[in-house]
């Protein structure tokens, strides 16, 4: 069995690194890796021992008072919101109903209207000479409609009395009659031109037999009597069959004239086809009064009244401007003439901030201030809107105002002051004064942002943390339902130059603050 020298394939590494690059890392290994864990191990207890190097601000606290405090009493402010008067739902809108140019405005901003009171006229030469246009119409439907009803007339005669075919009946049966009685009569005229016959036969043969006795004339008198005679008699035979013919046809005739008589088909097509007439004739003359009415109509509306009572808020269309009348494709302006509101029905369309919202009821109480109104406004809440300001962090709340004076108009701005709503009488007393955190009212700061006190944490650092107010509370202490615990201490004293994050001691609690949680009306 041959043996393996392993030895063979063992590398000297000590011949393939540099003696430049071995220094290098025997100096990082050495050196440079124990100095960044010392740096980072003095950095670390620096960071621990950072509250013993930064000098702690002083600062007086207050506890969290928990007691039982009943909700504020009617009438006792709770916020106040800016806004501005505006009608009450919304301002009136007087529309032009037709189609024209302004000629003339009749009332001015301000002004005290009554209901139906002309407002503006529009330019009516259009609408007159429509209006004549459809008397015209109206005259010549009422003519057609006048010869459409004799025509009727007389075709409900003919119906009910129909002479003509009566007289043609009568006068078929009369021609009928006449050919019956020739034909009656054919048989004796034929005897008789048998007769003749014979005779002049008999008369032609004796002067024919005389000879020279009489004269040749005589004889051809004779025999043209006889011609005559026999012809005769052969036109009286051949009348027999077209007088059997002319009376089977005249019976025919007689029989259906009779038949026409009996059933009145003509006539009576021709009455329901002329009531047909009358009811078109009608409805042209209807269709013609209702043009005359509508031209009529928008010759009215060329005044544009006022649909109600009320104060001329705004003049919207001008002199010379175009409205659009009722056109619904038009625009929402397009047809409006002025904007009227209600003296008396005024509301304030307030600014709440959002952290005040909650405290917002209907039919709150509001005070309303304003520097055109020598006394405070009373007024109550509606309903709050349904959009925020993104902007300004606020909600609008529709306010009424109750009896404002004459003073008082759209779009003034106004101070609004919410007060406290009246309680339930269902509530119990157990309910009206439930266990509450209350806080100074001074330590409490307002901002755009809501309201914030300061508080020390467990860690002795500052927080700056904002909080959400409640309805209860006395003139000194107000109720906080949100961002406050029971075991929070509130900075009184050293807060002016405080920033969020900074180190206090404390050096002691503030007895200024009024501490005292029984509730006290006003």
């Amino acid at each position: 069995m041959t043996e393996v020298d392993l030895g063979a394939l063992a590398l000297d590494r000590r011949k393939a690194i540099p003696p430049q690059r071995a220094r290098r890392r025997a100096v990082f290994s050495r050196y440079v890796l124990p100095g960044i864990v010392i740096l980072g191990f003095l950095t670390m207890l620096g960071w621990a021992a950072r509250d013993r190097l930064v000098s702690a601000k002083p600062v007086t606290v207050v506890p969290v008072v928990v007691a039982r405090a009943e909700v504020q009493q009617v009438g006792a402010p709770l916020f106040q919101a800016a806004g501005w008067v505006e009608p009450r739902p919304t301002p009136v809108v007087v529309s032009a109903l037709a189609e024209g140019v302004v000629h003339e405005l009749l009332v001015v901003e301000g002004q005290q209207i009554a209901a139906g009171q002309p407002v503006a006229r529009l330019i009516d030469t259009d609408a007159r000479l429509a209006l004549e246009q459809a008397q015209a119409t109206l005259a010549l439907r009422s003519a057609e409609l006048a010869a459409a009803r004799a025509e009727l007339r007389a075709a409900r005669l003919r119906l009910e009395h129909p002479v003509h075919l009566q007289a043609a009946l009568a006068e078929a049966e009369s021609l009928l009659a006449t050919t019956e009685t020739e034909l009656a009569r054919l048989p004796f005229l034929t005897q008789a031109a048998e007769a003749r016959v014979e005779f002049a036969r008999k008369d032609l043969a004796g002067k024919q037999e005389a000879g020279e006795a009489l004269a040749g004339r005589a004889v051809q008198q004779a025999q043209r009597e006889y011609d005559i005679a026999l012809a005769e008699a052969k036109e009286l035979e051949a009348r027999a069959p077209r007088l059997e013919r002319e009376a089977d046809a005249l019976r025919q005739r007689r029989d259906a004239l009779a038949r026409q008589l009996e059933l009145l088909i003509d006539e009576t097509r021709q009455a329901a086809s002329t009531e047909a007439l009358v009811s078109v004739a009608e409805g042209n003359e209807r269709q013609a009064i209702l043009a005359v009415q509508a031209a009529q109509l928008r010759l009215d509306r060329m005044v544009v009244e006022s649909p109600t009572a009320g104060r001329v808020l705004s003049l919207v269309a001008r002199p010379g401007s175009r409205v659009m009348g009722i056109d619904p494709g038009g625009e929402y302006k397009a047809n409006i003439i002025v904007t009227l509101y209600d003296p008396q029905m005024l509301q304030v369309r307030a600014d709440v901030r959002l952290e005040d919202v909650p405290l917002v009821q209907p039919g709150q109480p509001v005070r309303i201030e304003t520097a055109s109104a020598n006394e405070p406004m009373q007024g109550y809440v509606l309903h709050s809107t349904s959009q925020a300001d993104i902007q300004k962090n606020t909600l609008e709340v529709k306010v009424a105002i109750t009896s404002p004076p004459e003073t008082v108009r759209p779009e003034m701005l106004v101070t609004a002051t919410f007060l406290a709503p009246d309680k339930p009488d269902s509530e119990s007393e157990e309910s009206q004064q439930p266990e509450r955190l209350l806080a100074p009212r001074e330590l409490v700061e307002s901002a755009d942002d809501g309201h914030a006190v300061w508080v020390v944490d467990p860690r002795g650092t500052a927080r700056r943390t904002r909080v959400r107010l409640g309805q209860a509370g006395t003139d000194t202490l107000v109720e906080v339902v949100e961002g406050l615990t029971p075991t929070d201490r509130l900075i009184a004293g050293g807060r002016e130059r405080l920033e969020d994050g900074d180190r206090v001691t404390i050096s002691g609690e503030d007895d200024r603050l009024g501490m005292t949680a029984s509730a006290r009306g006003p």
